[in-house]
């Protein structure tokens, strides 16, 4: 039964949109309101769930807070904190096996996805490398490089090598920009044509260097750069 300050205020509930169109159709505030199912003494949930995401901006910096930040919310606690880990770990899980059984070149959504989910919260610049069979299929990911706020030592000789160790006869390289903004650097695509280049000599392609930032990306393969 619904409590008093949980009235919804939309003309639908969340709950029954979602049954009758699909998750998809909800905006951020109603799955939201779905995650936290009761509001606070003062606000319904609907009414929380957009104080909430104006408060911490969207829900990536709410998904990511630590937990300090987090249980600072109104309405929130260690009970949602750990739910909401729960529910990041279970997703990155389920694209990791997704992403391991799918050909990356057919289905690009899936590895961004996967990639989305490996590079979230993370305040330093990582370099990954996605390692395929000859059916672009991903055998492993290895994150390979770890550096500043805005930088990433990457070595062509060094993931040259790793592909050697995985039989990998494709690769897809990714890295994030943790300032929010996608946007390659012209030294992004200096190192990623050092890298095609390095693979070439053992016949090895670099289907694509992806680059992630808060919910957006850059595909080098979809803008003809590859």
């Amino acid at each position: 039964m619904a409590q008093k300050g949980d009235i919804w205020q939309f003309s639908e509930a969340p709950r029954e949109k979602l049954l009758r169109q699909g998750a998809a159709a909800l905006s951020d505030q109603e799955l939201l309101a779905l995650f936290l199912r009761t509001g606070t003494k003062t606000m319904n949930v609907m009414a929380l769930s957009g104080h909430l995401l104006r408060e911490f901006g969207s829900v990536h910096t709410l998904m990511t807070a630590d937990y300090e930040t987090f249980c600072a919310g109104p309405g929130l606690g260690i009970s949602k904190y750990t739910q909401f880990q729960a529910v990041m770990e279970l997703a990155k899980r389920f694209l990791s096996r997704q992403v391991a059984c799918e050909n990356a070149v057919t289905s690009p959504q899936v590895t961004t996805l996967y990639l989305q989910n490996i590079f979230s919260g993370r305040e330093r610049e990582i370099f990954v490398v996605l390692f395929l069979d000859s059916q672009y299929r991903v055998i492993r990911a290895e994150e390979m490089f770890s550096g500043t706020i805005n930088y990433v030592n990457v070595y062509p000789r060094e993931i040259v090598r790793e592909a050697m160790k995985a039989n990998a006869a494709a690769l897809i390289l990714a890295h994030n920009h943790p300032s929010g903004m996608a946007e390659p650097s012209m030294a992004d695509r200096q190192l990623t044509e050092k890298v095609v280049q390095a693979c070439a000599l053992l016949e090895i392609r670099v289907l694509d260097h992806i680059v992630v930032g808060q919910g957006q990306s850059v595909s080098f393969a979809e803008r003809g750069w590859i």
